[in-house]
């Protein structure tokens, strides 16, 4: 019988009041407060997984799941390796290269690089850079040709586009009747890549690898073989078989290695945000005990009145956990809904408010990505929903309990 009554009561209380104005707008407010802190941490759990995905991205499409190198020296047979490890379980592709630093000189700039000499075909197999050409095709790297492929910054810094030709010189010393000469060779831009990294952008370029062999006297060896597997999170346990199998001089390291504090940081970031704005929705819900602690103070002629009508403690303790309950999850569905709204256009919001402030959030020569992704995870959303309602139930036991401790007598004694 006091079900329907207890919800009765409850929801009437959540409403406004005309004697007290002051409990109506707490109570508003304690919604609102919800309603932010339920839409800060979706949106920017959801911003931070974006990130995390496509730094995950477009890292690994210039690096590969697992890299097999020879222990302080060139890898001799790699052709005969890369036949071996193309049996391996999870192993889709393999490919050769050569990796050095280089002086890019197109004058009067000069800059420094990463130069990495690449089978075109192969590699396109590994990684991704053949689908971030924004001029030329990486196949226009051919042997004999010295043809080079300039991340954009990187060309925009030497001021040479595709056709130019730059000098690159390497640390390796070259014996003349002179004296000894730094090696350097002259090259013709055949292809520009953004991968939409600046570091990758600004500081990588590629070569062929016969080419890459003759202008670093390698011979046939090359600096390793990068592996392409089935899936990139089951790069440590293969790395960890093919070193079981392969044995010395061989050593293989796999992505999470090489850039594993990175995403470690980044995790570490993405709970310590989680923690922070957590205790936005913690504040609203502690607005919440303060209303309801209000409105027992208020209503204690009214509780009074109901147990001498026979409702029983608990009925009292229920009308107001239904009460501050309702309060939660209002403020929980509302910023839900707006939190899923934002979250899922995030990339297309943020630019408008670019464009309309005339200000770039995201510099590329500062940050590792200029833009803002979002990748919605309803795992968070629903982990975040579930913590919003259980603090604002939580804040509702002590009012509710206070409420049910009221004794008739007392509280109509000067009514």
């Amino acid at each position: 019988m006091f079900r329907s009554f207890e919800w009765l009561i409850g929801l009437r209380y959540t409403r406004a009041k005309r004697r007290n104005r002051f409990v109506s707008f707490i109570s508003a407010t304690s919604i609102i407060g919800i309603t932010l802190g339920v839409t800060a941490l979706i949106v920017v759990i959801s911003v931070m997984n974006g990130f995390q995905d496509e730094l995950r991205h477009r890292i690994l499409g210039m690096t590969a799941h697992a890299t097999i190198s020879e222990n302080g020296q060139a890898l001799q047979d790699w052709q005969g390796l890369a036949q071996r490890v193309a049996h391996e379980p999870h192993v889709v592709a393999s490919a050769p290269y050569i990796q050095a630093e280089a002086m890019l000189s197109a004058p009067p700039n000069v800059s420094g690089a990463i130069v990495r000499g690449i089978e075109p075909k192969e590699e396109d197999a590994v990684t991704d850079i053949g689908r971030h050409m924004v001029a030329g095709k990486l196949t226009d790297l051919t042997p004999g040709s010295f043809g080079i492929v300039l991340g954009q910054s990187l060309a925009e810094s030497l001021g040479v586009s595709v056709g130019d030709k730059l000098m690159l010189i390497t640390a390796n010393v070259a014996v003349t009747p002179v004296g000894g000469l730094l090696r350097q060779r002259q090259f013709t831009v055949v292809g520009i890549f953004k991968v939409g990294m600046y570091e990758y952008d600004r500081g990588s370029a590629f070569i062929d690898l016969k080419d890459a062999q003759a202008l670093f006297r390698m011979g046939d060896s090359v600096t390793g073989l990068r592996l392409k597997l089935d899936d990139m999170f089951r790069a440590p346990w293969v790395a960890r078989e093919l070193n079981r199998k392969l044995a010395s001089p061989y050593w293989t390291t796999d992505w999470t290695q090489a850039n594993g504090n990175f995403f470690r940081a980044v995790q570490t970031e993405r709970t310590v945000m989680f923690i922070i704005l957590s205790l936005i929705v913690a504040v609203a819900a502690f607005n919440i005990v303060s209303t309801l602690v209000m409105v027992v103070t208020d209503k204690r002629g009214d509780i009074a009145i109901l147990r001498t009508l026979g409702a029983s403690p608990a009925s009292i303790m229920g009308i107001f956990l239904i009460s501050g309950t309702v309060i939660g999850l209002i403020g929980t569905l509302v910023g839900v809904t707006i939190g899923v709204g934002i979250a899922l256009n995030v990339e297309t919001i943020v630019p408008w408010i670019e464009h309309v402030t005339g200000t770039q959030f995201m510099p590329a020569d500062v940050y590792y990505i200029s833009e803002v992704p979002s990748r919605l995870d309803w795992n968070d959303v629903w982990h975040v929903g579930l913590m919003a309602f259980a603090l604002s139930f939580l804040a509702t036991l002590y009012p509710a309990w206070s409420a049910s401790r009221v004794q008739p007598a007392e509280a109509l004694r000067y009514e």
